[in-house]
């Protein structure tokens, strides 16, 4: 199972260009898609679900193009929205029949399924009760179950623990990660924790390039020359924020510690020698301005 994403370029009229030569290969795992806004996320999601066109180049599903794959491409995608775009007055129950029915599945499997998934994300004891009454981490994982529904090989994600509280967070990706086994998995998110946690690789993306893909471990080892720490009391935290426009303030213990990354370690810093993150991965490559 191979989803390849080979040399996509897509341009809003004549100034946006929002992915310029995209290549990826992915295969089973999951996939961390990480950027800041306007890198280009969005637009790649909406081509590899085949709502958006690329202007250039192509997108292959063991070996075949989407465009002439059509519906059986498009029957193997699962995808999660970053909108809650619920009815509220639908039970979660008539929610998945009703999605059953748009991707087309036969009514014995669209049983099975539905009644598989509320066990799955543990919603079946609130199967009948109104969306609208959901909190928001139910109503992630209703979404989450729609998305599963048809058993798809390609499974995406948009921001699937946004607005959570960290127990429904963790909850919602230890889920994921259990479901990911035979999946191709791209999980996108502002959330660097969430990927730390269970991506197999992160893809780093900024202004429509590809600019990494590695382990968590692989892209923080990139990053650990490159960050360095400074003891500061709470008095003079503004001064240094000031001064240091990509910097990250961490309690400890002894007080308050303020990092920064960069090519140079600043007079009066030291390097950071344990501790480094994904966070410090995310300032270097996405706030951090190289000359």
């Amino acid at each position: 199972m191979e989803l390849q994403i080979k040399n996509v370029s897509k341009s809003y009229g004549k100034s946006k260009r929002a992915l310029d030569n995209f290549t990826l290969t992915l295969t089973p795992g999951v996939y961390g898609l990480l950027g800041a806004n306007g890198a280009g996320k969005s637009t790649l999601m909406n081509i590899l679900t085949d709502n958006l066109s690329a202007d250039k180049g192509e997108i292959l599903w063991n070996g075949e193009n989407i465009k002439r794959l059509g519906k059986k491409y498009r029957s193997i995608i699962g995808y999660m929205p970053q909108q809650q775009g619920l009815y509220d007055s639908f039970t979660a129950n008539r929610f998945l029949w009703y999605m059953a029915a748009l991707k087309g599945l036969k009514k014995k499997d669209a049983k099975k399924q539905i009644t598989e998934l509320l066990n799955i994300v543990s919603l079946k004891n609130d199967a009948h009760k109104r969306l609208g009454d959901y909190s928001g981490g139910m109503k992630q994982r209703v979404l989450i179950a729609q998305a599963l529904l048809g058993e798809p090989k390609l499974l995406i994600l948009d921001e699937p623990t946004a607005g959570l509280d960290p127990k429904e967070r963790i909850r919602i990706r230890s889920f994921i990660s259990e479901i990911a086994a035979d999946k191709i998995v791209i999980l996108v998110t502002h959330v660097v924790s969430d990927i730390e946690c269970i991506a197999d690789r992160i893809i780093l993306m900024k202004n429509g390039h590809l600019i990494g893909n590695d382990t968590s471990s692989g892209l923080i080892s990139s990053v650990a020359d490159k960050v360095f720490e400074k003891k500061c009391s709470k008095e003079e935290l503004p001064e240094f924020q000031r001064i240091y426009s990509c910097g990250n303030v961490l309690q400890r213990d002894n007080g308050i510690v303020f990092r920064v990354v960069g090519e140079e370690c600043p007079e009066g810093f030291e390097k950071c020698r344990d501790s480094i993150s994904l966070e410090d991965v995310y300032l270097y490559y996405f706030e951090y301005e190289k000359n």
